[in-house]
Formats: structure tokens, sequence, C-alpha cells
């Protein structure tokens, strides 16, 4: 197996790749993070992946570096302007969405949990590792991230069907999907 050898997704695109590299599977605890990444996974809906992370870095400036409390407070003025801003996938449903989000995550926090805490544990606590020999055995969706996708609904959060959830799921490092031709699949546990 190659050093170089990567998941097929990322192609040759460097952000891409810097992004398989050092972040896409990588086991992911930081609460605001994890919130982030749950917000952009669901602008990714009906998008690539790729689209969005070009976006990131301005999503993070004019999403308030994903500060949920800021986010929540969000008024009318405030989605305006952001509707108008091309720096960003301008969907009010989606926009409106992150909104949603902040209030759902504050909600959690306030009953006491964490998003680190409450995603880890439906996981055991550790990343389920996968050891799929090609892409077309890695699936879009599995039960887990239906019922996960189930659990953050009634929670109040959009945006995070099944396939959005495992996507997230993939990408938190809650799920190591790297294949296992991938040089990143043995150094973040596989194979084991």
């Amino acid at each position: 197996m190659s050093r170089n050898k990567r998941c097929w997704w990322c192609g040759d695109d460097p952000l891409y790749r810097e992004y398989h590299d050092t972040e896409w599977g990588v086991p992911l605890h930081d609460d605001r993070r994890l919130f982030e990444l749950l917000c952009l996974e669901g602008m990714q809906a009906g998008l690539s992946w790729i689209t969005i992370l070009k976006k990131r870095d301005h999503y993070r400036k004019v999403f308030d570096r994903f500060d949920a409390a800021r986010m929540a407070r969000y008024g009318d003025a405030k989605i305006a302007r952001l509707l108008n801003d091309p720096g960003i996938v301008r969907n009010r449903l989606k926009v409106h969405g992150l909104v949603k989000n902040a209030r759902a995550y504050l909600r959690l926090l306030e009953s006491g949990n964490t998003l680190d805490r409450h995603l880890w544990g439906i996981v055991g606590g550790r990343p389920i590792q996968n050891n799929w020999p090609s892409p077309e055995r890695v699936p879009d969706a599995t039960p887990l991230s239906e019922r996960l996708a189930r659990d953050l609904k009634k929670k109040g959060f959009v945006f995070v069907g099944g396939t959005i959830c495992y996507a997230f799921m993939q990408s938190a490092g809650l799920v190591n999907d790297h294949t296992t031709d991938c040089y990143r699949h043995r150094q973040l546990g596989g194979g084991r």
C-alpha cells in the first residue's frame, strides 16, 4: 500500500486532500467544533462537501465562529444580511436552520449534557472501526446514523437526516470509514 494512497473522494484538490489527511475521521471532542461541524454538514445537503469546505472560513466569520449563544439571538436583520452574503449558501431554510440548531444546542447544554458526551455515548465512547475494502461498500447511512438523526430531531435540531448524520459521524471520527487501502485507515485505528 502506498503511503500516499487516499480515499477516493478527495481527488486532487489540495484543500480536500488537506482536510482528508488532517481532519476527516479524526476523533473530535471539542463541543464548539462538534456543533460547527454538525451545522456545516447540514449546509451540505444537496451539495458537495468541497463546496462547504471552501466556504468554511467565511461561515466561521459571519456566524460568529459558531458561538451558539450569539447565533441563537440572530434576528431578522442579521438573517437578511446573511441571505445576501455570497460567501455562504444563501438558502433561507438552511440559514434559519443554523439559528434553530444553536437554540437546540443551548437547550442540550442547559439540560446538563454536552454534545461531546451525547454523541460519543452513542458509539460507546470509541470510534467504530470499519474495514471497507472499496468505496462501493461504504454506506450512505446506517441504522445508527438514522437513530442519531431521530434523536437530534427530537432535541430540535434540523438538517440532521440519516445521511447527513452519517457524514457527520465520519467527519467527527465517530466512525473510521477510511477505506482499507487509504494510509489514514490504519493510523486512525483500522485493521484491529
